[in-house]
């Protein structure tokens, strides 16, 4: 008994690494990331719940997704993403008043778009449409700050893989979907238990 759990868990783990290099590649444009994200956490959706997946229909999953608008939404994402930049570098070349203070704030922004887009690939399913995910993912990632801590902290595994052998973070880009999908789950059943 003991074993067979471990062996299902293993898979899980096997699963989450194979999907981040799938999401790896899938996301090797830049903006198609929301749409790897979300086949990535459909296909790890299945997984746990014992339905038969593979990579034929992470494939079909990220096609329905780039449809559905998930490369308007990696456009945004990558925007966003070099205003922080921008701003981040403006306040280290010019000695502004209180450029400490925004420059933490630019990257707390950044934190929180990025759990925002990583809860939206989670709550995508086909058909779906990412103008209306976005926003309701942003007001989750403020309302649950402990699943968004668990998100960032998926992210901090994948920057600290990176860090150690950047061969690693391929694989490890699979951990962002399982924590989110983690983070996701906590919040619905602390939902159902209030």
């Amino acid at each position: 008994m003991r074993r067979g759990r471990f062996l299902a868990r293993f898979g899980v783990f096997a699963e989450c690494l194979l999907t981040g290099v799938w999401i790896a590649v899938a996301a090797l444009p830049l903006v198609t990331l929301p749409a790897a994200l979300a086949a990535g956490a459909g296909h790890l959706r299945r997984t746990v719940e014992g339905e038969g997946t593979g990579l034929r229909s992470f494939a079909a999953a990220l096609r329905a997704a780039l449809r559905g608008g998930g490369w308007a939404a990696g456009l945004v994402y990558w925007a966003a993403l070099a205003l922080v930049g921008a701003d981040l570098a403006f306040v280290r070349v010019l000695p502004v008043p209180g450029g400490r203070a925004a420059g933490a704030l630019a990257l707390l922004v950044a934190l929180w778009a990025t759990v925002t887009l990583l809860r939206a690939a989670t709550a995508w399913r086909p058909g779906a449409s990412w103008r209306a995910l976005l926003p309701d993912a942003g007001r989750r990632a403020l309302r649950d700050p402990a699943g968004s801590l668990l998100v960032v902290c998926g992210l901090a595994v994948v920057a600290a893989s990176a860090w150690f052998s950047a061969p690693l973070a391929l694989p490890a880009l699979g951990l962002l979907p399982a924590a989110t999908l983690a983070a996701e789950h906590r919040a619905s059943t602390a939902l159902a238990d209030a």
